[in-house]
């Protein structure tokens, strides 16, 4: 079954849309038609592998105050905000209390930050703006490996109901998609190892690793016109995987 949507005369920004789940989701609305805004952290798009010639591409370093306020300024329009850009710092031990500082900065408060710097923006949106907030399964599952990104995923479900109650009566919708997992350039050795994904396989009633194309439709019907009494709400698309307790 394949679905379409119309984003024509829509302005959507995805943060980290340069590859993986962000690339699907700025593909998605550029196919449907919006100018399609995205960051990244290189100097220049030509910079990546992936082809990004149909977007307008601006660095951005989430935990730069200033580069996020740079970022909303250079906007003249936007009506749909993905606030995707995120990374877990496991590499680093983020136990570690400054690691773990730095995971909150990227997964939440650049979000909070940009989110805010957009508001009259999406608020000035024809028919109302959207946000989208990006979650995890670790937004409700303890992960230890992780426990400043679990901490700042599980803010963002917060976050995104805070939001959705202070804005609807400017418009806004606010909501969240928290993606099992999905095979990206940030799990792909995970995913390569039968050994280590097999337990994730096991729990999962769908039996499968998801893509990011999973993703992007479920994040477009949220900022599209088939949502319009939807806000506050997180997603779950995991394929089961919450629901097998």
């Amino acid at each position: 079954m394949t679905v379409t949507f119309d984003f024509h005369d829509r302005h959507v920004l995805v943060t980290g849309g340069s590859n993986g789940l962000g690339l699907a989701m700025a593909r998605g609305f550029h196919t449907a038609g919006a100018q399609v805004t995205i960051t990244g952290r290189r100097e220049a798009a030509e910079e990546y592998d992936e082809d990004l010639s149909g977007f307008r591409y601006v660095r951005c370093e989430m935990t730069d105050r200033a580069m996020i306020a740079d970022l909303a300024s250079g906007l003249d329009r936007l009506d749909v905000l993905v606030n995707n850009a995120g990374q877990n710092l496991v590499g680093r031990g983020e136990w570690d209390p400054d690691v773990f500082e730095e995971a909150l900065t990227i997964n939440l408060t650049g979000a909070f930050r940009l989110s805010t710097a957009c508001h009259d923006l999406l608020a000035a949106s024809p028919g109302g703006g959207s946000v989208i907030n990006l979650g995890s399964m670790t937004s409700f599952l303890a992960v230890d490996l992780v426990p400043g990104y679990g901490a700042a995923k599980a803010g963002v479900v917060q976050l995104t109901k805070t939001l959705a109650a202070a804005w609807a009566k400017d418009g806004i919708r606010v909501n969240a998609v928290a993606p099992g997992l999905i095979e990206t350039n940030m799990t792909a050795k995970m995913v390569a190892n039968d050994a280590a994904v097999a337990p994730t396989i096991a729990r999962t009633p769908m039996r499968r690793v998801g893509t990011p194309e999973d993703i992007a439709p479920v994040v477009m019907f949220l900022a599209s016109g088939a949502a319009p009494f939807l806000t506050g709400q997180t997603i779950a698309v995991d394929g089961g995987f919450l629901i097998q307790g």
